[in-house]
């Protein structure tokens, strides 16, 4: 049987723009369904959060404990170096190639999800895609969540939790921090249109925009279910498309002559797969 979910998805879009909601609803499907309606197998999910925030912890502790500098950030808690945002990358990169290099079926029966959002002030996602592991964009497709900075302010402003600064939720960042960090975001020039595919060194990712100005993520299951549906079944076909291409041509290195190609020529998109996966 063809395979029938992603491999990689690569999640990106200002901070509070609904990411790590759509996350939470897609954890909490049964896998049959989140299979079936969203090609989605059983969900790893690596967010490069969780690092950036251990990194302000041990400035904290590193400067307040022992009295020694800082490594990362400065007092404001902005990062002392441009090239971290980059450092992030290429450890959520290094994670996956560390991933599949001890589990070489992983793909089999899991969907890696990778998360991030990057404003053009720190490189954008332009420089940011630039630092992604040949291993990732083998596999990858990327799905953009689309507000614009005054809806990304607004739900920051709404789900910070003084109490959890950590927590993937509830976590946010001054009004300051975010005009400064996540103004202007670059996605658009990159890619053109709502899907398509962007060209990243020799890879060409599959792209897909989910439209988020009407904050369907928050509150909304069964709209975020359809939007959610519809623009996975857009990337689906896309990535599907880019399978059977990268399959014909090496098929086509395979075999000699047209004749021996005819019998694949009159098959569909996955039915051209499957065929080719069993010679």
């Amino acid at each position: 049987m063809q395979k029938n979910t992603f491999d990689v998805i690569i999640l990106i879009g200002r901070p509070a723009s609904g990411k790590s909601e759509i996350i939470h609803f897609l954890t909490h499907l049964p896998a049959d369904v989140r299979g079936e309606r969203f090609h989605i197998a059983q969900l790893e999910v690596y967010d490069d959060f969780p690092m950036l925030w251990a990194w302000f912890e041990e400035d904290n502790i590193l400067s307040k404990k022992f009295a020694l500098p800082r490594l990362h950030s400065d007092e404001r808690g902005y990062f002392k170096y441009q090239e971290l945002w980059h450092l992030l990358i290429e450890r959520l990169s290094l994670n996956y190639k560390k991933l599949v290099r001890d589990y070489p079926s992983y793909h089999a029966h899991n969907t890696c999800m990778i998360e991030f959002s990057r404003g053009s002030e720190h490189g954008g996602y332009a420089e940011a895609f630039q630092h992604l592991s040949e291993e990732v964009l083998e596999h990858a497709v990327i799905m953009y969540v689309r507000v614009p900075f005054e809806e990304s302010l607004r739900k920051n402003r709404r789900r910070f939790n003084p109490d959890k600064p950590d927590s993937i939720l509830e976590h946010g960042l001054s009004d300051e921090k975010l005009e400064r960090l996540y103004h202007d975001d670059d996605f658009a020039s990159i890619a053109s249109g709502d899907s398509g595919l962007i060209e990243i060194r020799e890879h060409r990712v599959p792209f897909v925009v989910f439209p988020n100005e009407d904050d369907v993520t928050t509150d909304k299951p069964d709209q975020l279910a359809a939007q959610l549906e519809s623009v996975l079944r857009e990337l689906w076909k896309l990535y599907t498309e880019k399978q059977v291409q990268r399959a014909a041509s090496d098929l086509a290195q395979d075999y000699k002559s047209d004749d021996d190609l005819h019998a694949f020529s009159d098959l569909d998109g996955e039915d051209f797969l499957e065929n080719v996966n069993k010679t």
